[in-house]
């Protein structure tokens, strides 16, 4: 279902608007894009400003602002490692966010929500490419199931909204993103960015060579997060419908051709060497963005481009800083 109501986000670029999680690198994405269109009201609030785990704190905040538009991107998150340690954290974080900020908007009169998502929301086994309707079609992946059920939980509370009192809250799932305010954390950092901090060390050290874990068979998909704010606003002018849209690049490339590109974009000289004892985790993971493109949504920055433009935000905002 597409809305009806064509330009309606567009008509009042003074209207309230609420970015949960701005300082992300979802959030300040799209905070770039909607001052970048003259949007001219945006509310923004840091952690320490208003805990969004805090049911009573949320309440008063939207019984005060009243915002017209929510976008909900703010969430805990992190890798393997954290959601193993931490399981409780990821899912009873997750939920308390997701619960407060919805539900808070939906009394205090927001007109329309936006709540992201990730892509580890779908089976672990889930058919390739990835459709929406795979959604509790199997098992998920064991070692981020936490933060996976919040995030179902928080699509279905949008559904349940919908259903009940005909609110306009809408999901939108992003697959692999990278880009400005990446996490470039030597043990936190997903394959990319870790990809290209190696790389430049290497680079400064004068290494010979750089090994990387498994055969770089793995097919993987990447979006600019600059790419997925675009589908943000598309989607806040566009779409109101049950079913959560996928976001997606459409464009797969193994680990080995993505590695090549990094270090060419690094502009490392040395060696790139497979370690084929370690494992490769899983072959493919692509997401069926075609609804999203149905509607007239395309991402517009190639991989080798946002990597150039990652990198250059990599050297001005954290190498100097170190």
């Amino acid at each position: 279902m597409v809305d009806t109501n064509d330009g309606s986000f567009f008509s009042d670029k003074a209207a309230k608007i609420f970015v949960a999680g701005h300082r992300g690198l979802v959030g300040s994405a799209i905070v770039r894009k909607l001052q970048s269109l003259g949007f001219s009201n945006l509310v923004l609030r840091t952690h320490s400003e208003l805990d969004l785990a805090v049911q009573s704190d949320v309440d008063t905040f939207f019984a005060s602002e009243k915002p017209k538009f929510v976008i909900l991107a703010a969430a805990k998150v992190g890798g393997i490692h954290a959601n193993n340690t931490y399981p409780a954290d990821f899912i009873s974080i997750n939920l308390q966010i997701q619960t407060n900020v919805i539900n808070s908007s939906f009394i205090h009169g927001v007109q329309k929500l936006l709540f992201l998502g990730s892509s580890c929301i779908y089976p672990k086994f889930a058919p390739q490419p990835i459709p929406e309707s795979a959604l509790l079609t199997g098992p998920l992946e064991p070692t981020n199931e936490w933060y996976a059920i919040a995030k179902i939980a928080g699509i279905k509370m949008c559904q349940a909204y919908r259903i009940q009192h005909n609110w306009d809250a809408i999901s939108g799932m992003p697959t692999n993103l990278y880009g400005p305010n990446d996490n470039f954390h030597p043990e936190n950092s997903h394959v990319l960015p870790a990809l290209m901090r190696r790389f430049h060390e290497a680079k400064v050290m004068g290494d010979k060579e750089v090994v990387v874990w498994g055969s770089g068979s793995p097919l993987r998909e990447f979006l600019h997060v600059d790419d997925l704010a675009d589908a943000v606003i598309f989607l806040m002018d566009k779409y109101s419908g049950l079913s959560h849209l996928n976001v997606g690049s459409g464009k797969e490339v193994t680990i080995k051709e993505l590695a090549e590109l990094v270090k060419d974009v690094v502009k490392f000289k040395g060696e790139l060497v497979w370690d084929k004892t370690k494992p490769d985790g899983t072959p493919r993971k692509l997401m069926d963005s075609s609804k999203l493109m149905e509607l007239g949504w395309e991402p517009k920055i190639s991989l080798r481009d946002g990597l150039v433009d990652t990198y250059k935000w990599y050297l001005e905002n954290y190498v100097v800083k170190q």
